[in-house]
């Protein structure tokens, strides 16, 4: 009897499953599961097949509460599963057939839009499809023309898509989310239609309270002084009770914030968002994060409703009216954030300058690069930096690297400078240091209370401060259009710090020059990041209050 059922096992699996799918096996607990299964299995239960065994068409992997994964550090991201090629039995119905017919036919027509809007140039934000009363609002505020990734973001969203929007740091990314959700949401949209008070219809999340409230105020510029209450900020660092008389005083619409802000005022009841329509993530490949996990977690599962849950596909895009819309930004866009794009939203699209293709398609992402050249589809490279940057590397001993940055900053005659060091405590002294010599400076980094780092910045804004020396706090969503020049005191631990510190200078199409300040020991590093990145870094000196390139360095480069 048992050497019966087991040869009817062998049959099945050498029949049916081929090695590749049993290799497929990532645990070893479902393969004891479906051990279990078979044991139970009688003379009567008739022919063995994957059903009665216990398999299905999909490898699952095991199930486990959600909170539990998250506090093991286990990734809850929702990985999309294998998709096989299924023969249909020979029994099938003409009308099933012409069922997914129909469904193919959707999707062709649902390809077909996405080809429209790719790629589009406009010489107007009214060509975009944004309401009157907000044109007028954005042409007050000296905004003409778009950019070439707002061009193609601003449709797309309006049109109901999910999207990853991916473009160079200082492209115009922000108000290529901000204009669409200010078209449907607030008074500057089209329509009047009547909500419940209660509502908030937009949140958007950011990593850091400088990137938070560098947009709020793009949000509030473009409501303006009576009507910039419509977004309220939820940053940690700042006094909760504020914020929480501040969300049942003024009732806003549009809500930005921090992760740990955001989800801790949405657990203690404070944040009613469930029938939120926009979900934003901010420079996202930042979010995914283990430190922002948890928080995240709770906010995609409080935010609305995720974007086409319980829809049928023949509904299209705009049937997703009702359903949270999810929007990610991120300057450069890692195979986690196109993983998280796949789980978070439906059907979401890769929107770059001139681009709009769907995420599905998308090949796995390859090096990044940082030069000015268009991107190159066939390679999987993208283009994260300003096209207009020049990049410098000047090789000193350690005790020489400020007095260093004050000869490159006079050398290149840079009034707004903003300097990178990897250590908090390393900030203070070389403050003092260039303050000695002359320098007006200051320092920026987390330790700092809110008002503190204000009040820097907009002493910074305002050209009271030259140099700004900080840490990574400052690499990503520190928006100052006037600094000319970029500092890399301590060197960048992966090509995207390299690039989110960069993107710091060059923006919205200004030149800029980078220079990174290293010791003869760290060379090695600075040529792998020219090698990984594609992008020349010339070998440098300061003498006599000039900038001058090292010819013996560069004929060495070529020879290797």
């Amino acid at each position: 009897m048992h050497a019966l059922a087991a040869t009817r096992v062998l049959l099945l699996v050498g029949d049916t499953l081929s090695c590749r799918k049993l290799y497929g096996f990532s645990r070893v607990a479902p393969l004891y599961s479906s051990v279990r299964l078979f044991s139970q299995i009688s003379n009567e239960s008739g022919p063995l097949t994957l059903k009665n065994l216990g398999f299905k068409s999909g490898i699952k992997t095991s199930g486990g509460n959600e909170k539990n994964k998250l506090k093991q550090g286990i990734s809850t991201i929702e990985v999309p599963k294998r998709r096989e090629k299924k023969v249909s039995p020979r029994g099938v119905s003409e009308v099933k057939k012409q069922e997914r017919f129909d469904v193919s036919e959707v999707k062709k027509q649902e390809r077909g839009d996405i080809e429209e809007l790719a790629p589009f140039a406009a010489e107007s934000f009214s060509e975009l499809g944004i309401p009157s009363l907000l044109v007028e609002r954005l042409e007050k505020e000296g905004f003409k023309v778009p950019t070439d990734v707002q061009a193609s973001a601003i449709p797309t969203i309006l049109k109901n898509h999910d999207v990853v929007i991916q473009s160079y740091t200082g492209s115009g990314k922000t108000l290529a989310y901000v204009l669409p959700i200010l078209s449907e949401v607030g008074p500057l949209k089209n329509s009047s239609e009547p909500r419940n008070k209660m509502d908030i219809e937009a949140v958007v999340v950011a990593p850091s309270r400088e990137l938070g409230m560098q947009i709020v105020r793009e949000f509030e510029k473009l409501l303006g002084p009576t009507d910039k209450r419509l977004v309220q900020q939820l940053v940690g660092g700042a006094n909760k009770s504020r914020q929480e008389e501040a969300l049942k005083k003024n009732k806003p619409l549009i809500v930005v914030g921090t992760p740990g802000r955001i989800a801790e005022m949405s657990a203690a009841g404070k944040l009613h968002t469930h029938n939120c329509r926009f979900l934003v993530f901010d420079e996202v490949d930042e979010l995914l994060s283990f430190n922002f996990r948890e928080d995240m977690h709770r906010i995609l599962e409080h935010v609305g409703k995720r974007s086409g849950a319980g829809q049928s596909v023949t509904n299209g895009p705009k049937a997703r009216r009702v359903s949270r819309q999810t929007i990610m930004v991120s300057a450069t866009v890692p195979f986690s954030v196109i993983r998280a794009a796949r789980s978070w939203g439906c059907d979401p699209l890769l929107v770059q300058a001139k681009s709009v293709v769907s995420l599905e398609s998308t090949p796995s992402p390859g090096p990044i690069k940082l030069s000015g050249m268009p991107s190159d589809s066939t390679s999987g490279t993208v283009q994260s930096l300003p096209p207009s940057l020049e990049h410098y590397y000047s090789v000193t001993r350690i005790q020489h690297k400020v007095d260093t940055l004050r000869r490159c900053v006079h050398a290149l005659e840079a009034k707004s400078v903003i300097a990178f060091m990897n250590h908090t405590k390393q900030l203070k002294d070389a403050v003092f240091k260039l303050e000695a010599r002359g320098l007006n400076a200051a320092e920026l980094h987390g330790d700092l209370n809110k008002l503190s780092r204000s009040t820097i910045l907009k002493r910074f804004r305002n050209g009271d401060v030259r140099v700004l020396l900080t840490n990574e706090l400052s690499a990503r969503g520190l928006d100052i259009p006037e600094c000319e020049l970029v500092v890399n005191l301590g060197l960048p631990t992966d090509p995207t710090h390299y690039a989110h510190r960069a993107g710091r200078t060059g923006r919205l199409g200004r030149r800029g020059t980078v220079v990174t300040i290293c010791e003869e020991s760290e060379v090695f590093i600075v040529k792998k990041i020219q090698k990984q990145l594609g992008v020349t870094i010339q070998c440098c000196e300061f003498t006599e209050g000039k900038l001058v390139i090292n010819e013996d360095e560069k004929a060495m480069d070529v020879a290797r």
